[in-house]
């Protein structure tokens, strides 16, 4: 690890060394019909949690939800309680695991540190959170172009939609149960 990727607040780490295996996908554009990542294997990202567990999106056979979030987006502050109150309630699909990653971290931009902001927001603790690099490896990878943003992968590990902005989590009930069975 960089010492540039070792910013650390107290004892956790805010940014983590990314590693990304496979190939990466295409930049997002919503314009885009169809979206030319839609059926592309997802690359993995392995990377650490704030307080340094290893974090992977590698496929286990379940479909997996990867959100990208940034601590001083106002869209991402709106939709985590959104995402937090959708896990608490009971009406996220069964059967699709959640990777969070934490990314755009920047000491000067507001609500910093991520790790903090997550834990006011109770964000669920069975959601594993990954620290993005400072020069957000993960997020290129997956062709990030906006936050929120969520790539919805199957169980064969490949691409079935991205979404870009505030999601209402009634439509992404419906999309994810929708491409999943």
């Amino acid at each position: 690890s960089s010492k540039k990727d070792s910013a650390a607040v107290g004892s956790l780490q805010e940014f983590s060394e990314v590693t990304v295996t496979g190939d990466v996908l295409p930049a997002f554009d919503s314009a885009a019909n169809p979206d030319p990542a839609v059926g592309m294997v997802a690359p993995t990202l392995t990377g650490k949690s704030f307080t340094g567990n290893v974090v992977t999106t590698e496929s286990t056979g379940t479909p997996l939800l990867v959100l990208f979030v940034a601590h001083w987006c106002p869209h991402c502050q709106r939709e985590v309680p959104l995402l937090v109150e959708w896990e608490k309630s009971g009406k996220m699909p069964a059967g699709i695991d959640v990777v969070t990653v934490a990314t755009g971290t920047d000491a000067a931009n507001p609500n910093y540190p991520p790790s903090e902001w997550l834990a006011r927001e109770n964000f669920p603790a069975t959601w594993p959170v990954m620290a993005d690099s400072t020069d957000k490896v993960g997020g290129e990878a997956f062709g990030l172009s906006g936050d929120p943003y969520f790539v919805l992968i199957g169980a064969d590990g490949k691409v079935l939609v991205r979404m870009s902005g505030e999601v209402p989590m009634a439509e992404l009930t419906a999309t994810i149960l929708a491409l999943t069975g």
